[in-house]
């Protein structure tokens, strides 16, 4: 029987090298549920040069872009946008205290428009989806390591950098880790 309270997100999942799915190669994602039926998240370390105003479509248009970057947040439903944000933007969920995860267009025009909530947002298409157990299977194989959220690692750390220091926080030297049976 599935126990809530043992639910894991939110956490930061950090992909380990016998995790051979080329989508989550060195990748940290933002687990935002764990449930009985599956689990979903973002991946946070996969920039694009695409900007975010060029492949959304507001009516009316944007008064200001400020540059905002798209995201890949994983290999599912690619077509869907998701903007998370490190506060209240009025409209979102909070996924962790503090982190919000937004789909209105609302939301998404006010961060576009605005220079100052941008270094604390991303503009991501697609998730990572996980069927039942599937994800606690790859956690039972060593696919992934698990941190705590933090967003300083994911909003000021370079996307190329961030799956590197995460696992130095942990006080592991990422030329370390062992290969072990492959995962996907």
């Amino acid at each position: 029987m599935w126990d809530e309270a043992s639910t894991l997100a939110p956490t930061l999942l950090l992909a380990m090298p016998q995790l051979m799915d080329p989508n989550f190669n060195r990748s940290v994602v933002l687990l935002c549920e764990h449930r009985e039926d599956g689990a979903m998240g973002l991946v946070l370390n996969r920039c694009t040069d695409d900007l975010a105003a060029a492949i959304v479509h507001l009516d009316p248009p944007l008064a200001h872009d400020n540059g905002m970057r798209v995201w890949l947040g994983g290999p599912v439903d690619p077509e869907r946008g998701w903007l998370l944000i490190n506060e209240d933007a009025g409209d979102g969920v909070e996924v962790s205290p503090g982190l919000f995860l937004s789909a209105s267009r609302d939301a998404l025009r006010r961060v576009l428009e605005s220079s100052a909530l941008a270094p604390r947002s991303r503009f991501l298409v697609g998730y990572a989806g996980w069927g039942p157990r599937q994800l606690d299977a790859e956690l039972a194989a060593s696919a992934w390591l698990t941190v705590p959220v933090d967003p300083q690692l994911m909003f000021a750390v370079p996307s190329d950098e961030m799956w590197e220091v995460a696992i130095r926080r942990l006080g592991v030297d990422p030329n370390a880790l062992a290969m072990g049976p492959g995962v996907h």
